[in-house]
């Protein structure tokens, strides 16, 4: 297998899964041109490449080197996002809680806060909107203040994730004594796998508890009605990524703002690192893609830089191999269509 790229099929519900999984058993690999395609991408790339890609419902895996550590850039903002939920869940925290941008708070970098005067008086919710939709930078700091650093690595701990750090507010001094690794990495580090786990815990709406799917794929047990709010309100943040030339370049091919995007995602990047981590609704079912690129000799800031075109690329690679049919939108809601959702009668995507 070409660069370490190893493509699964495993618990497949329906006849096709089982059909790959009895190609695989038997050598045959039915993702083979897909392999060879990513290879091909990577091998083309003027730079490092790791990912990793499944989907939910097939239990398809696609992967190439998904263990590296590496920089998030502003993709660790999804493990401040997923602590703050679990917060509004325990009532520890509230979407309407007052939060005060307070003169000589703003940081540079992306986002709209740093134009705005001061002081400015914001929900937890606005904030975590403007971390999530526009990366804003000022915004994630006002969020780590109220969420906690500590809060959100004990989570990552939580999780079991083993390489994934939140190190410190963004253009500020830290705090207190930093682990050796942090001036490698900067404001955090993870690996693709690991990454995908917080963005698959996301979109299943895994609060507090297994939410995974059973064997042969019967959900078990079903959202709670506020478990579905809380996750809807950050899915509804996620749909509505502004930075869109990396996953969903080549996917969203019509005009999404009426019917809703078709994939929810958080991207990130610096100079020499380009990254973006999806859930992508495919029409054979949902996908969770968490792609980075490293060490890049592109380090322009275009829409047409190197890294995010080769992130488009193999982003469409995989769902043309998984879901030909495309991608469609409406399956983007709390359990990803998995699962059953709250009693009040449907998912409050858009609470």
């Amino acid at each position: 297998m070409g660069l370490g790229l190893v493509c699964v099929a495993w618990g497949a519900q329906a006849g096709a899964g089982r059909a790959q999984s009895k190609a695989v058993a038997s050598g045959l690999n039915p993702d083979a041109s897909l392999e060879a395609r990513l290879a091909e991408l990577a091998k083309a790339h003027h730079g490092k490449v790791a990912l990793y890609a499944s989907q939910l419902n097939t239990g398809k895996t696609v992967e190439l080197d998904p263990d590296a550590v590496v920089q998030t850039a502003s993709v660790i903002k999804l493990t401040i996002l997923f602590e703050a939920m679990e917060q509004v869940r325990e009532s520890k925290a509230h979407w309407g809680d007052k939060m005060t941008l307070m003169p000589g708070d703003a940081v540079s970098g992306s986002g709209l806060l740093l134009f705005m005067d001061t002081p400015l008086t914001l929900t937890l919710k606005d904030v975590l909107t403007l971390m999530v939709v526009m990366s804003d930078n000022t915004a994630t700091n006002l969020a780590m203040d109220k969420i906690g650093i500590d809060a959100v690595n004990s989570r990552i701990a939580w999780m079991g994730l083993k390489d994934t750090h939140l190190y410190k507010k963004i253009g500020k001094p830290a705090t207190g004594p930093m682990p050796a690794d942090q001036t490698k990495y900067g404001l955090g580090k993870t690996t693709p796998r690991e990454m995908a786990e917080v963005m698959e815990r996301i979109g299943m709406c895994e609060l507090e508890r297994p939410a995974k799917l059973a064997a042969g794929g019967a959900p078990h047990g079903s959202l709670s009605e506020k478990d579905t709010a809380i996750c809807g309100a950050a899915m509804k943040m996620l749909r509505n990524q502004f930075y869109r030339d990396t996953i969903p370049r080549y996917l969203e091919k019509l005009d999404s703002t009426e019917t809703g995007s078709g994939t929810a995602s958080k991207t990130g990047s610096l100079n020499a690192v380009r990254a973006d981590v999806a859930i992508v609704a495919g029409k054979t079912g949902p996908m969770v893609l968490s792609i980075f690129t490293y060490e890049n000799a592109d380090t322009s800031w275009t829409a047409d830089n190197e890294g995010e075109l080769t992130i488009a690329k193999m982003a469409k690679a995989i769902v043309d191999g998984w879901s030909p049919a495309g991608i469609d939108g409406k399956t983007l809601v709390p359990g990803l269509g998995l699962m059953p959702a709250g009693t009040n009668g449907g998912p409050a995507a858009s609470k």
